[in-house]
């Protein structure tokens, strides 16, 4: 599903940012991204969402080489891919629940159709009593799990999730991470950036290593 090359990555006339980072994601595969601060975790997850083009090396998404990816063809691949993002991006004038729904409704699929798997959804992530507050009026840690719901509602076969638990508690935390583990069961390849060292021995889940911008260690 996911091949990586020796890419390597500079923003302007800077240095790498990623130098010569290789691994594959096999489809259903689960791994956690870890590494301190500026380590290039963010910066990987840009490339496998299309946002950032890599300065060398390959990156194969879904068997199509990204170098050679014609634009018109992006939509259609980012629909395959749930992303949540550290600043959350959430849309101020919609609710949580259509917040939420916003993957569906992109789909064509109609309110009826997805009102009770948004709800479920919304129940399973503590919010279904903030279905109808607008983003404004909720907390950091809220809007990080509305952010997580919408990611994962329309069931992509990637997801990609930034520091998914850094605004939750540790319980809520592992409850985020057994919905994602659920998610991974039916099929999705789930790739998890956190610098939580906690969460990373408590979900024992395989761990790739980023270190000044080299993947050190993949297990």
């Amino acid at each position: 599903m996911v091949r990586f090359e020796k890419v390597g990555l500079r923003y302007g006339k800077g240095p790498e940012v990623l130098r010569d980072v290789s691994f594959e994601l096999e489809p259903g595969a689960f791994r956690l991204l870890t590494g301190p601060s500026g380590a290039g975790k963010s910066s990987l997850l840009r490339m496998l969402f299309l946002a950032t083009k890599p300065t060398r090396g390959l990156i194969n998404l879904f068997g199509r080489d990204v170098a050679t990816l014609p634009h018109r063809d992006y939509p259609t691949l980012r629909r395959r891919i749930g992303v949540v993002f550290q600043e959350f991006r959430l849309i101020d004038h919609l609710s949580t629940f259509d917040n939420v729904a916003l993957p569906l409704r992109v789909m064509g699929k109609s309110p009826s159709a997805y009102r009770n798997d948004v709800m479920e959804l919304l129940k399973w992530v503590g919010l279904a009593d903030h279905a109808d507050a607008m983003p404004p009026v909720l907390s950091g840690g809220e809007k990080q799990r509305v952010a997580i719901a919408r990611a994962v509602v329309g069931k992509p076969d990637l997801l990609l999730a930034d520091e998914p638990t850094g605004n939750v508690d540790p319980v809520l935390a592992l409850r985020l991470m057994k919905l994602f583990a659920e998610l991974n069961r039916f099929g999705t390849t789930v790739l998890i950036a956190t610098h939580d060292n906690q969460l990373i021995e408590r979900t024992g889940v395989p761990v790739m290593q980023l270190d000044r911008g080299e993947l050190r260690m993949a297990a």
